[in-house]
């Protein structure tokens, strides 16, 4: 199976700050990609180098073979993304919120229409489409976040943290409708979570950031054989110790970065 992400001795540094130090690794096509780490470990800012909101210091990335540094426009057709931080506009309606980000991607204005209706039914709002996004929970605006990162037929999606703060029900309800998505399209799935009952529960293979580092990558069996342990809470505690984490000095650094960027590009 030929490999759909390809990081290659990436360094990521803000100022004195080393945020990503020098990390390899590849995820295959089709596969669920857990990527796991503490608070302030380096899991956001890969993604954002990933998804060309920040470019590293050094190292390449590939996205479907695209470099995506010098093959900026290209690669962000090949991926959806579901952020951390809530993205929607919560004074449009859901389908409205679609089809702004139609807009974004150029879409073909016939096919805009039958692919939102399919995706807002997809997730169970398309009785709620003509309802403003503020009026929303929160369960609701991820479902529909969702939706929308899959809007333009991307061959992967990244997820940020996609379960934040939900209950449970609702939790369980997105992975339904992520792994349907992974096993009827083939789509390549890279996610984050502190949730790593459901790290082990969905992913193909998990790689683990701590430092900056990647301390171990492997299948969730892997990883616990590699640790003498039982589950991957204990596994995970095992390979990145047990103190409490404070988000790194990297985050703010990283917002005020891709701000500029942002507007370099307008």
């Amino acid at each position: 199976m030929e490999n759909i992400i390809s990081v290659e001795g990436v360094t990521k540094k803000f100022k004195e700050v080393t945020a990503v130090n020098n990390i390899s690794f590849t995820v295959r096509a089709g596969e669920i990609f857990g990527f796991l780490g503490p608070n302030g470990a380096g899991k956001s800012t890969t993604i954002k180098m990933l998804t060309t909101l920040l470019a590293p210091t050094e190292g390449k990335l590939l996205l479907n073979g695209h470099d995506v540094v010098k093959e900026q426009n290209t690669a962000r057709k090949t991926f959806g993304i579901v952020f951390q931080d809530p993205s929607l506009d919560g004074d449009l309606t859901a389908y409205e919120n679609l089809q702004l980000h139609a807009v974004l991607y150029k879409l073909d204005k016939k096919t805009i229409a039958p692919r939102s209706e399919e995706l807002l039914k997809l997730v169970e709002l398309w009785d709620r489409k003509d309802s403003l996004v503020k009026t929303f929970s929160g369960g609701m605006k991820r479902r529909l976040e969702i939706a929308r990162g899959l809007l333009h037929h991307p061959t992967v999606l990244f997820l940020d943290e996609p379960t934040l703060g939900l209950d449970a029900q609702t939790r369980n309800l997105l992975w339904n409708y992520i792994t349907a998505l992974n096993e009827k399209e083939g789509m390549t799935i890279f996610f984050t979570t502190h949730y790593l009952a459901e790290a082990e529960a969905v992913a193909d293979r998990i790689a683990i950031i701590d430092h900056g580092n990647i301390v171990a990558l492997g299948t969730s069996e892997e990883l616990k054989k590699l640790t003498g342990t039982d589950n991957l809470e204990k596994a995970y505690l095992e390979l990145t110790g047990k103190d409490v984490r404070d988000e790194s000095l990297s985050s703010s650094a990283s917002k005020k970065e891709i701000t500029r960027r942002v507007a370099h590009n307008r």
